[in-house]
């Protein structure tokens, strides 16, 4: 019989010549509207009144970390390596908690005299002082926001020429009465970072009166190299789903692309056609909240939350249909597949990479810096239900390489950026914000 060693750190496993399983708690059970179909025990699915059994998964290099039956029986990728990459393992970082002191926080930027600004979804803004590891009081000014469930106050980008004229950009959900709506904001933070003025809604998503008023909302921002905005406006659907996502006269379920003053970018698809949103980038998106430029030749990407299974990496592009609802790599709440059941469509975009089940994918960075060589060509997903940082190694487009990271934090990885430091930051829902540094 083969001698197996293993070493516990905390709540983590690492085995030795052998097999390591890794129990992760997934994200809560449907979002509210949602049919409360049956669960999925035992897959670490998202069903009926609660979390499910955690998902294990195994740390075998060179084999696919999840051995999770998928949700969708008969899923199938579309061409070789499009799911569970092989396991590509690498040295583990020294964590550190910076803070545990925040509450509910959704997104941070590095300002340029050495602080971080933070979101929280409950509807402030604050500043953490990494000199003395301080938390400021909520900064003055920020409006009033619509929390409920997964919205509030959420993303945050820095005007490019931030230094000289002190803008930034916001996402928040904005309380209609019975209708809300995702906006982009924009307003200038104090020059000793205690409030911010001037707020300007610059971008209002289609307001909805949808079944899932808390739930797939979006709300990511990237800014582009030539200072144009990129916004993820989810699907806000139930269950079964709604195709606003597929309709062009409204920017639900979309990537909506707008200058700093809010119209429409120059290039846009669908400028000048009737009946048709000027502001549409990409279209056919759920529940998008990973966003990002590739700092090496400035494309856009981003992750987004399938229902149960299909979770999906994509690089957006312009004009381009992504699929939602019309085919998915997963099936709906309650177990029935979504539409016809199909994984590929005519005319839609497939997903670069695709997790099934899910892991709930937030927060996306690409890293380049220099402090770790063995992350060259890596992008991070944050994952909420898999309770991970997902390093995934690339080769272009191609996911070449897996390697779940900080699972013995057990905790949701709601956002991660690289540091001016080189770095790796990350901000989770038990409230704190963390850096990864090589050993």
């Amino acid at each position: 019989m083969k001698q197996r060693l293993i070493y516990l750190f905390g709540a983590s496993v690492v085995a030795l010549g052998t097999v390591a399983l890794i129990a992760q708690t997934p994200e809560g059970g449907p979002p509210p509207g949602a049919f409360p179909g049956r669960g999925t025990v035992g897959r670490g699915g998202r069903g009926r009144g609660g979390r499910g059994t955690p998902p294990q998964f195994q740390l075998i290099k060179g084999q696919p970390i999840d051995t999770r039956e998928p949700e969708k029986k008969d899923d199938h990728p579309a061409f070789p390596g499009q799911t569970r990459a092989p396991y590509e393992p690498t040295t583990q970082p020294v964590v550190t908690v910076l803070t545990d002191k925040l509450n509910n926080p959704w997104s941070f930027a590095f300002l340029p005299d050495g602080k971080v600004l933070i979101t929280e979804k409950p509807g402030a803004m604050r500043t953490f002082n990494p000199k003395d590891n301080s938390l400021s009081e909520p900064l003055g000014g920020v409006p009033k926001v619509h929390y409920q469930g997964q919205v509030g106050l959420l993303d945050l980008a820095l005007d490019p020429k931030f230094s000289s004229n002190r803008r930034i950009f916001f996402s928040y959900m904005e309380d209609m009465g019975e209708d809300d709506a995702i906006v982009m904001a924009t307003a200038k933070l104090a020059k000793d970072d205690s409030e911010i003025t001037g707020v300007d809604v610059i971008f209002r998503a289609t307001p909805i009166n949808a079944r899932m008023h808390g739930a797939n909302r979006g709300g990511r921002i990237a800014i582009g190299r030539d200072g144009n905005l990129f916004m993820t406006v989810g699907d806000g659907s139930g269950s079964p789903p709604w195709d606003m996502a597929q309709k062009l006269d409204n920017t639900v379920g979309k990537i909506i692309h707008i200058t700093p003053e809010g119209k429409p970018a120059p290039g846009n698809p669908f400028i000048g056609q009737a009946g048709k949103a000027p502001e549409i980038w990409s279209y056919g998106h759920r529940s998008e909240e990973g966003l990002t430029i590739n700092p090496a030749n400035g494309e856009l990407w981003e992750t987004e939350h399938g229902p149960r299974g299909g979770d999906k990496l994509l690089q957006p592009e312009k004009g381009k249909n992504y699929g939602w609802p019309v085919y998915n790599h997963g099936i709906d709440y309650p177990g029935n597949p979504i539409g016809a059941g199909i994984t590929e469509a005519p005319g839609t975009e497939q997903p670069l990479y695709y997790w099934d089940p899910v892991i709930a994918p937030s927060g996306l960075a690409f890293y380049t810096g220099n402090k770790f060589p063995e992350w060259k060509n890596s992008i991070f997903v944050g994952a909420l239900g898999g309770q991970m940082l997902d390093r995934l190694h690339l080769d272009g487009k191609k996911v070449i390489g897996e390697e779940p990271l900080l699972m013995n934090q057990r905790t949701r990885i709601r956002d991660v950026r690289m540091g001016p430091d080189g770095d790796v930051y990350i901000l989770t829902d038990a409230n704190s914000f963390m850096k990864l540094s090589p050993k």
